[in-house]
């Protein structure tokens, strides 16, 4: 009778600890506490001038004649223009979901023609398996937009760098923009927004 019970208190304390890690592991409780600050430059494009052409030297052992071109007029034409800097398209502020949340998005394209998703002086709490994600569902205050931006199109830019902060992330090259009106810091893990804004054009 003994070790029935020896054996059972064992299994019950192997089955606690197994629960505990897992807990542990799957909601992560002390990033509630654990701030991660990432700032980032806005990106800029950087012209590069050509190099000045270089005269072939003459080969030709003819006398030269004397020079009867008149001189030439100063030239007059414009310098190359630098590249165009970045734009903003469209932006809003953050509003809080499950965590309390601030900041402004910006959606800017850059002087190649490629875009960011631009969180910036952004201030939500760490947690779990934190992503960025660009969303074609409504911004809705309260408990009814915590769970929204997984019901229709979305995609993911990536995982959250530092939940403050202000940071670029890449909107992928075949993404038609059109679709797309909001932005949610999402917890990929429980599926609820931590805060989220409504993208207007600027």
């Amino acid at each position: 009778m003994g070790r029935v019970r020896k054996s059972l208190v064992i299994s019950v304390v192997v089955v606690a600890v197994v629960g505990i890690g897992f807990g542990l592991y799957w909601f992560q409780p002390w990033k509630l506490w654990q701030d991660e600050t990432v700032d980032e430059a806005l990106p800029v494009a950087v012209g590069t001038a050509a190099p000045p052409a270089t005269a072939e030297p003459s080969t030709s052992t003819e006398p030269s004649a004397p020079s009867t071109t008149e001189p030439s007029a100063p030239s007059t034409a414009e310098p190359s223009a630098p590249p165009a800097g970045p734009e903003t398209l469209a932006d809003g502020e953050l509003i809080s979901h499950e965590h309390a949340t601030s900041g402004t998005v910006k959606l800017v394209r850059l002087a190649d023609g490629s875009h960011i998703v631009r969180l910036e002086n952004l201030d939500t709490s760490n947690g779990p398996d934190l992503r960025v994600w660009l969303t074609d569902a409504p911004v809705k205050e309260g408990r009814a937009g915590w769970h929204v931006f997984d019901d229709g199109k979305y995609v993911s830019l990536g995982k959250l760098k530092g939940n403050k902060g202000s940071q670029n992330y890449t909107v992928p090259a075949d993404v038609d923009l059109t679709h797309y009106s909001s932005v949610s810091i999402w917890c990929d893990r429980f599926n609820v927004s931590f805060g989220a804004a409504e993208l207007r054009q600027a």
